[in-house]
């Protein structure tokens, strides 16, 4: 390694401990890193990265990435996503989705507040149609660890600025 690579290396450190040292999260220290380093793996070309990794309220975690071709997106026909979309557009579903995320998995759980029973299961089916849930047993539902992230990424990016 040449003098001035570790000259740089080290000033990038010292900088990034001066922040930590400050308060700041390290990850605050380099705001764009994963854009940085998309760009330095896509050779030119357009991509879309999502990732995660996060401890939900129940003490569950979760891992995930995903890195998308953008042409493979546009090209592809969106009629495909409306039925995964619609599942999601409906107050209701994403209380329960909500619910889930907090640990309440199983019908008497998921129904309080919610109406008649036949309304939950109506819900329920579309989400799990959908993928959005998965069922782990006689009435127990859970968001699939694959959908964790991308869920998190719709809601965190269509809530209002």
């Amino acid at each position: 390694m040449d003098a001035e690579r570790l000259d740089l290396l080290e000033k990038r450190l010292a900088a990034l401990e001066a922040a930590v040292a400050d308060g700041a999260h390290p990850l605050e220290a380099d705001a764009f890193w994963a854009l940085r380093e998309l760009k330095r793996r896509a050779q030119d070309r357009s991509h879309v990265l999502f990732t995660g990794s996060l401890t939900l309220p129940t003490g569950a975690h979760y891992e995930w990435q995903e890195t998308v071709e953008v042409p493979e997106v546009l090209e592809a026909d969106p009629t495909q996503v409306v039925a995964a979309l619609s599942a999601l557009a409906h107050p209701v579903r994403l209380h329960l989705l909500h619910e889930v995320l907090h640990g309440r998995r199983t019908v008497p759980e998921l129904s309080e507040g919610l109406g008649t029973s036949g309304q939950l299961y109506h819900h329920l089916r579309q989400l799990v149609a959908e993928g959005w849930l998965a069922t782990s047993g006689r009435g127990v539902y859970d968001v699939p660890a694959a959908r964790v992230v991308p869920l998190l990424t719709l809601l965190a990016t269509a809530r209002p600025r």
